[in-house]
C-alpha cells in the first residue's frame, strides 16, 4: 500500500509530514489526547476539523489501514487498529 492516497483524499490540504496531510494529522492527534466530558470530542472535531463526527470516523478508519500513518505514530495507531479489531469479533 505504499504511495496510496492520503485518507483524507484531495480536500485534505497540504501535505506534511511522511505524506499524510495536514487533517490526517490533526486526526490522529485527536485520537491521542483522552476525552473525559460526554460531546467533548464531537465538539472539537466540528470545530478544530470543520467536519462531523461521521466524516471523522470514516477518516479514522481509513487512516489506519494506511501505511504512513503507522510509521507517524504506531501507538495511537495500533491501539486503535486492537480496539477496531475486538469490535468486529463481537459482531
Amino acid at each position: 500500500m505504499a504511495g496510496a492516497p492520503s485518507a483524507a483524499g484531495s480536500g485534505g490540504g497540504p501535505v506534511a509530514a511522511g505524506g499524510l496531510s495536514e487533517r490526517d494529522l490533526a486526526v490522529l492527534a485527536v485520537e491521542r489526547r483522552n476525552w473525559t466530558g460526554p460531546g467533548a470530542k464531537e465538539r472539537v472535531i466540528r470545530e478544530r476539523l470543520g467536519i462531523s463526527p461521521t466524516r471523522y470516523y470514516q477518516l479514522l478508519n481509513a487512516l489506519l489501514d494506511d501505511p504512513r500513518a503507522l510509521a507517524h505514530d504506531p501507538v495511537t495507531v495500533n491501539r486503535l487498529r486492537r480496539l477496531r479489531e475486538r469490535r468486529r469479533t463481537r459482531r
